[in-house]
């Protein structure tokens, strides 16, 4: 029998915290270039290794369910060995089944672990780096690779780019919350992990480095995710093709030459029916949501149903099965001339239906893939109809299909040029850029018309971003260091101190919350007045070490007050504490002590402002009761035309200017103006001006 150890719990040595708190440390100081350097080449490297784990599994899932129970070989482009489909059904009647059990057994998977794991994986990632990066939990990531390769294996229309984005985006949320990331540096990682994800598995790493930063806006870019971006997509790629292959996706399927401009009308009509089939993408796949939401089924029964309609539909048009990526393999070639045309006119529209039922029934899967399909048989299409009747669209249809996929899915993804760049990658195709942007340009402005996109995370630029929009609002907080805001520590708790003494401490102290910190002052976490007492109450310990929060993330003092912002205002948190580089302890920040910070450092920029220009000064003055401003709005208030009204305070608020705002007695207003100007507010104000 082992001995339990005689040395206390707070007493002991925590190798992997000591790690942990290292390496914050080192990140916390390291230059941009070395932060990101390390952090995306961890982050490609899980991109890679899950992309691969998640690609096995999938292929594992298509063989098991596919071809042994169902009897049936889909095809596959040539970068996965290029194998064509089976000219019929070995059991048609299995094929039904098989799509909508293994629907079935991904969505009691996922709303019995992760619920958040249903649907399409990218569009959640964006709504994390937007809203909360911290917060992409772990298990969701298991659950999503398991039940994305149940659906998509057993027959389901989806892609296999919404696992692998979450994949490397839930480590980089792991990363953030391990390294006591700040908020704009999670942002990043999980932005970084999306594209690096997409960019590793369809073997596109500069496709999906741009994607990192162009998915995250409907009209805009997130230009501080490229650079990283860029480490962490050629890290997953080279780790993705070191096993799999480094091969473009479909091949290298055409050297295109421009001959004439009238070729580029082929690719206009391209871009006009992209654009269109995109917003019907768009419409009918949330259209499908929105009815498999109102039907009065259990929400695991639901992407059974849309499965076993999915085999149904197979039965007739069998490529709606699956990714569909070895369908398009076969229209880059003359392969295509062996579809029947109906086939090739009707697919679009049967894999709108088909991925609208399988993944919006609640299904896990992406839709980045059924949307390359849906873009590739508009080209094709194009090419069956208008090529017997006019010999300039030539011989080969790849051009054609190629185009349809860039502007078909680059346009309603609101990425045109990270879609053009991955399907160039995925094609070894960069001779088509030029009819791309024909294309593309004309089913990007199609959509925009509408404001409609495929991913409703999006938000519409940079300004609608909730840490763009503090930042735009108020500039001087990324000037403002922390330690310029903070205020002493008011409490803090040794990690060896009882619970009793701890509460006697907070007490004292009139706080309800401290820092715990360890013999040597290093930050640990915090506890709280709630948790204390009921440890205390129960019985259940004495020491503080044993009812302390370790999640609740310090900030160092060099931050600057953007940061500190975002982190009370983007998380759970309501204060912080400020920490040096050896993680110690020096002091405490809140909102309010935030907001005095800001309001010295404006008031210090006025007065810079007025002694530079020399043509005014500042006054600080408060409104006495009963004086001729109290109660007055402000353009009422008789203020002289001279005089330019700044700031106003009202006991910790502070108000804009605005000319409906009523003054208050004790309220403190900022001025600017001259001499003369100014001492006639001050008398309007009741009060002798500063």
């Amino acid at each position: 029998m082992v001995a339990k150890s005689s040395v206390p719990r707070h007493q002991r040595r925590n190798p992997s915290r000591d790690f942990q708190v290292r390496a914050s440390v080192w990140i916390g100081a390291a230059s941009y270039g070395r932060k990101w350097l390390i952090l995306g080449t961890i982050i490609g490297v899980i991109a890679g290794l899950g992309a691969v784990v998640f690609y096995e599994t999938l292929q594992f899932a298509s063989w098991f369910f596919l071809h042994v129970l169902a009897g049936y070989t889909e095809p596959s482009p040539v970068g996965e060995g290029y194998r064509v489909a089976s000219a019929h059904f070995a059991r048609p009647w299995a094929i039904p089944l098989v799509a909508g059990g293994g629907a079935l057994a991904g969505a009691i998977l996922v709303f019995t672990i992760a619920p958040e794991a249903q649907g399409h994986g990218t569009d959640a990632a964006i709504a994390a780096v937007h809203h909360n990066p911290r917060g992409i939990r772990f298990r969701t990531v298991v659950v999503k690779i398991i039940a994305s390769a149940l659906t998509i294996g057993s027959g389901g229309s989806g892609g296999r780019e919404g696992p692998t984005g979450q994949i490397s985006a839930g480590f980089g949320s792991l990363l953030a919350r391990l390294l006591d990331l700040s908020p704009s540096d999670a942002r990043i990682a999980v932005s970084s992990g999306i594209g690096s994800g997409i960019g590793s598995i369809f073997g596109a790493p500069l496709g999906g480095a741009v994607l990192a930063t162009e998915i995250m806006y409907r009209d805009d870019f997130e230009v501080e995710a490229l650079v990283p971006a860029f480490i962490a997509s050629i890290v997953g790629f080279t780790v993705w093709g070191s096993i799999e292959g480094f091969g473009p996706l479909f091949g290298y399927t055409v050297n295109y030459h421009l001959m004439n401009a009238f070729q580029l009308v082929w690719f206009a009509i391209i871009g006009v029916l992209g654009g269109l089939i995109g917003l019907l993408y768009a419409k009918g796949f949330y259209a499908m949501v929105g009815v498999f939401q109102r039907l009065a089924l259990p929400r695991w029964a639901r992407p059974a149903l849309g499965g076993l309609l999915v085999g149904l539909m197979a039965l007739a048009i069998p490529e709606v099965l699956g990714t569909g990526y070895g369908w398009i393999q076969q229209g880059l070639g003359p392969q295509l001339l062996h579809i029947p045309i109906w086939i090739v006119l009707i697919l679009p529209f049967a894999r709108i239906a088909a991925t609208g039922l399988s993944i919006g029934s609640g299904g896990s899967g992406g839709i980045f893939g059924p949307g390359m399909v849906i873009g590739a048989f508009v080209g094709a299409g194009v090419w069956r109809v208008l090529a017997p009747l006019n010999g300039s669209l030539g011989h080969d249809p790849a051009p054609y299909v190629i185009v349809g996929m860039m502007a078909c899915f680059g346009s309603i993804s609101r990425a045109p040029l990270a879609v053009m760049l991955m399907v160039a990658e995925m094609t070894g195709s960069l001779s088509m850029v030029v009819p791309a942007m024909v294309a593309v340009g004309l089913a990007t402005l199609i959509v925009r018309r509408g404001d409609d996109t495929i991913y409703r995370s999006q938000l519409k630029s940079r300004s609608e971003s909730p840490a763009h929009r503090i930042l735009a609002g108020l500039p001087l907080l990324t000037v403002i260091p922390t330690s310029q805001a903070m205020v002493p520590v008011r409490c803090q708790l040794r990690a060896s101190a009882t619970t009793a003494s701890a509460l006697t401490q907070l007490l004292e102290s009139d706080v309800t919350a401290a820092p715990v910190v360890d013999d040597g002052g290093i930050y640990l976490g915090i506890t709280t007045n709630e948790i204390l007492q009921r440890a205390d109450l129960e019985g259940e310990t004495s020491r503080v070490v044993d009812c302390m929060d370790e999640n609740f993330a310090p900030i160092h003092q060099s931050v600057r007050l953007n940061v500190v912002l975002e982190i009370l205002t983007a998380t759970p948190q309501t204060w912080g504490a400020v920490v040096d580089d050896r993680r110690t302890v020096v002091g405490t920040i809140a909102i309010s002590d935030l907001v005095r910070g800001y309001r010295r450092a404006l008031q210090a920029s006025l007065r810079q402002a007025t002694e530079l220009s020399g043509a005014g000064e500042t006054l600080y003055v408060a409104v006495s009761e009963g004086s001729a401003m109290d109660g007055q709005r402000l353009r009422d208030a008789g203020i002289p035309r001279g005089v330019l009204i700044t700031l106003i305070e009202r006991r910790r608020d502070t108000i804009q200017p605005t000319g409906d705002v009523v003054i208050e007695s004790g309220d403190r207003l900022t001025a600017l103006g001259a001499k003369d100007d100014l001492q006639l507010l001050g008398a309007l104000a009741g009060a002798s001006p500063t």
